[in-house]
């Protein structure tokens, strides 16, 4: 599957120079990664705009982003659920709206995702495909 997504924009990283990330630039990678991957997926049927970004917000934001780590952990290997652990704990202090303890699970998602992109793009769309099944499940893309 040929996808810009995952189209290297220069030579990958060694994982060595990945380690040496934070969990906070991770996150960050991550977290948009995520965004894109839903905004895609919403993009089909046609519909109105304002209709995406409701399913989008709906699916990215902190609290859905929790709920959907905790069904996907253990699909994840024992690596990953190493750096979900690392994303929780490097998180900073989460906005207002939300509890800390899903800011942290928020942020171990995004930090996974971050670190998969550039250490592992085929285990990356492995995961990325699992969280619209268990979006679906969870109820994620309803409305």
């Amino acid at each position: 599957m040929n996808d810009l997504l995952f189209e290297p924009t220069s030579e990958r990283p060694s994982l060595a120079e990945i380690r040496r990330l934070s969990p906070a630039a991770l996150a960050y990678l991550g977290d948009a990664i995520y965004e894109l991957h839903v905004r895609r997926q919403r993009l089909f049927p046609p519909d109105r705009l304002e209709r995406y970004h409701q399913q989008v917000v709906r699916r990215v934001r902190g609290s859905a982003q929790a709920k959907l780590l905790l069904a996907l952990l253990p699909h994840l290997n024992p690596e990953e659920q190493e750096i979900v652990r690392w994303g929780r704990n490097g998180c900073g202090r989460p906005p207002r709206h939300l509890p800390l303890a899903d800011y942290q699970n928020a942020s171990g998602l995004e930090t996974v995702l971050g670190y998969l992109y550039l250490a592992n793009p085929e285990r990356l769309r492995h995961i990325l495909a699992l969280t619209d099944v268990l979006a679906e499940t969870l109820g994620e893309w309803e409305g």
